[in-house]
């Protein structure tokens, strides 16, 4: 049996939930999927100068699990940059759901 997910804070709303290059049709766009708290880390990580403890204590998650958000997001948005792919953002983390 897994652990129980916990829920995180995500302080920005989001206002978008996909982008996508502007030549290649929605209907032919391969997506990668990235998920509000990826984005809320990697939020925190590049714009906010704060360091590691701070950051993981913002979205009320530890150290290495905000590095894990950081590590997937920045995966993602590689992958989509380079392979030009359209970038799905979940604006509901499914960690809000947790019984």
């Amino acid at each position: 049996m897994s652990r129980p997910c916990k829920p995180r804070n995500i302080e920005q709303e989001v206002e978008f939930t996909c982008f996508k290059p502007a030549w290649i049709p929605k209907s032919k766009l391969e997506k990668v999927e990235l998920q509000a708290a990826e984005l809320e880390a990697l939020r925190l990580f590049n714009l906010d100068e704060l360091n590691q403890e701070a950051w993981s204590k913002k979205m009320k998650v530890s150290a290495s699990t905000f590095n894990r958000l950081i590590k997937s997001a920045n995966k993602k948005i590689t992958d989509a940059l380079v392979n030009w792919k359209g970038i799905r953002i979940y604006k509901k983390d499914w960690t809000h759901n947790c019984k």
